[in-house]
């Protein structure tokens, strides 16, 4: 594993050099340049949201430009006088405007600080990314309607040649695939754990299915608390799998049931069906599981 700067990951991809890469998907979009030896692997690995848009001033001639078609109809942009566009994504640029069909523009490449750019003079707007919109309004710029050029967060990438041509690596990434739609599910629930009185499991069981806050992704595990000198049990200790944002509900349901120790443990994985991002991969490769035996269930090779 290598730690590269992001625009050098897609590149380096590109050249071979590497076959899997974290990146921004904008920085793939940008570098990648649409080659197609690229393939998105995993599209939303939920960090690093953002996206790709334009901003203006807010004072002056561009009070009252608030839209992409207001941006357009200004009289000032001719093939003498184009409007000045400042950003560090040329490709994505040129793209869209073309998309869009705007002509009378004229790009000026920048590393950082593009912010400052409308204000010394050497460049109208500004395309760049934008997260929460506090460095554009601290420096007096404000986001366009109708120009989000490119929606971006963290994306597993690779190289489509490496993978075809060896085997070892597509093992390699469908490890990663299934180790990453795991992480992901589990970040959004909890296990909860709790003691509650009962005649029977099922008894138990029963109480709790019949709140949806307490069934769990197929219903609650109960086992019995075996109490010292008890001769049956009375007490069952019942594992919940329980949404994040339904925590605090389901503790007052199980209190209402009478349970008590009530403990919550963050989830790591959740590791259910064949992730369909996997089988997606497969078929945009054209590649059989059953024809690579890195992929087969070890029990199939005995």
């Amino acid at each position: 594993m290598w730690l590269q700067r992001a625009s050098d990951i897609v590149r380096r991809i590109r050249a071979g050099d590497i076959d899997v890469g974290f990146v921004g998907y904008d920085m793939v979009y940008e570098y990648g340049e649409g080659d197609d030896d690229i393939v998105v692997v995993h599209d939303a690995l939920g960090y690093g949201h953002c996206h790709l848009a334009l901003a203006v001033p807010t004072e002056g001639r561009w009070a009252d430009v608030s839209s992409l078609a207001d941006l357009v109809a200004m009289p000032d942009w001719t093939p003498a006088t184009p409007l000045k566009v400042v950003t560090g994504y040329t490709h994505i640029a040129r793209d869209w405007f073309a998309k869009v069909g705007f002509d009378n523009y004229e790009l000026c490449s920048a590393d950082g600080a593009l912010e400052a750019a409308p204000k010394m003079g050497y460049a109208d707007i500004i395309l760049d990314l934008v997260s929460t919109g506090t460095t554009l309004r601290e420096n007096n710029l404000k986001e366009i309607a109708d120009a989000r050029m490119v929606e971006s967060q963290g994306c597993l990438v690779a190289s489509r040649k490496a993978l075809r041509a060896h085997p070892g690596l597509l093992a390699v990434v469908r490890e990663l695939v299934e180790r990453l739609e795991a992480n992901l599910k589990a970040k959004g629930y909890y296990t909860v754990t709790v003691n509650v009185r009962g005649s029977s499991a099922d008894e138990v069981a029963r109480l709790l299915t019949a709140s949806p806050a307490l069934s769990g992704l197929a219903g609650p595990t109960v086992s019995p608390v075996y109490a010292p000198g008890a001769t049956q049990p009375d007490t069952w200790a019942c594992v919940v799998s329980v949404p994040k944002k339904d925590l605090y509900r389901a503790v007052k349901e199980l209190r209402a049931l009478g349970g008590s120790g009530v403990l919550v443990s963050p989830m790591t994985y959740i590791f259910d069906e064949e992730p369909a991002r996997w089988r997606a991969l497969l078929d945009t490769l054209g590649v059989d599981a059953k024809d690579v035996p890195e992929l087969l269930d070890p029990r199939t090779l005995q």
